[in-house]
């Protein structure tokens, strides 16, 4: 059964690379010889259509499991089809020394979700394949810090096979001065950890712009689109950047506010100047930049912005927000 499992992988990835147009999967289904076999041609009857269905996922997952890139293209009449390009499934060789193998296998180790360990692991093994050196043991002891970087949001998973895949996506989200939440559609790029929190960057169909979404906003299910992107992707670096903007990380002012003097100990680590004012109150200078106003809205009661006024009219706006529900 391995063997016969592994020859109909091989012909599916065959058929994939050598075509220089999509395949539908009926086209699939009759080119590969394990399918007709089990399952009849295209036409057959629904059940065994259900079944071929079911198992030509399966062997699509379990190529992208080992490292095929296989697109997802829509023509024009609504059809889907696949294809593996030669050029995205061609690698240079690497080259890897024992500091930059350990540092893999050290991120390796971040993941706790069951899924992206698996996923981990066969990296490492690739890794391994390709040069990672014998005496490096990836997931041997780096120190006495154990790297977690916890994901709790259902959105984490799809969203980091559409970034991989390059498919659109669309979602509900509700922003923090919404009491609702409105569709949006989405082709993502990457995403990033910031503060604890998860983020995506990508680029909005509907204002044309690239924008972050925060995951613990997005409501309901993410569901896939099929169809090209329409935005140039940018480099990792660029997308760090938009993240660390969109979370404000990225100050270009500074801002007054008062703070209880037994809170906000996060936001005192962040004061470029603090003034006793009496009271039980704290005057804060902090730096001011995008994303501001929601961070200081998670103190509740213990904030008052003093200045600038559209700083305070944003943190009013959100308050009032959550007060709506």
């Amino acid at each position: 059964m391995a063997i016969a499992k592994a020859e109909r992988l091989m012909n599916l990835a065959l058929c994939l690379l050598g075509t220089r147009r999509p395949l539908s999967k009926r086209e699939l289904r009759d080119s590969i010889e394990a399918y007709v076999e089990a399952f009849g041609p295209g036409n057959g009857a629904s059940g065994s259509d259900d079944s071929f269905n079911r198992m030509f996922e399966r062997d699509k997952d379990d190529l992208r499991e080992l490292g095929l890139v296989i697109e997802t293209v829509e023509s024009l009449d609504g059809e889907i089809g696949y294809l593996a390009r030669r050029d995205s499934n061609r690698l240079p060789p690497i080259t890897l020394d024992a500091e930059e193998a350990a540092a893999l296998g050290l991120a390796a180790k971040v993941w706790q979700q069951a899924r992206l360990a698996g996923a981990a692991s066969g990296a490492l093994q690739k890794l391994r394949a390709a040069g990672l050196p014998e005496d490096v043991d990836p997931y041997g002891s780096h120190g006495a810090l154990e790297p977690r970087i916890p994901v709790h949001e259902a959105a984490f998973e799809p969203l980091m096979l559409a970034c991989r895949d390059r498919r659109p996506v669309v979602f509900d989200y509700r922003k923090a001065t919404a009491a609702h939440p409105e569709q949006r559609h989405v082709e993502p790029w990457a995403l990033e950890c910031w503060r604890g929190h998860w983020y995506l960057a990508g680029w909005d169909r509907d204002r044309g712009a690239e924008r972050v979404f925060r995951l613990s906003r997005i409501t309901g299910k993410v569901r896939s689109r099929g169809g090209r992107y329409t935005a140039d992707v940018p480099d990792v670096v660029t997308v760090r950047e938009t993240v660390a903007g969109w979370a404000g990380e990225i100050a270009d002012r500074s801002a007054r506010i008062r703070l209880r003097a037994d809170a906000g100990y996060p936001l005192r680590a962040k004061a470029t100047a603090v003034r006793e004012l009496g009271g039980g109150w704290d005057e804060l200078e902090i730096p001011y930049g995008h994303g501001l106003d929601a961070w200081l809205v998670e103190f509740g009661p213990d904030v008052v912005v003093l200045e600038p006024a559209e700083l305070r009219a944003d943190v009013v706006d959100r308050l009032r927000a959550v007060a709506k529900g």
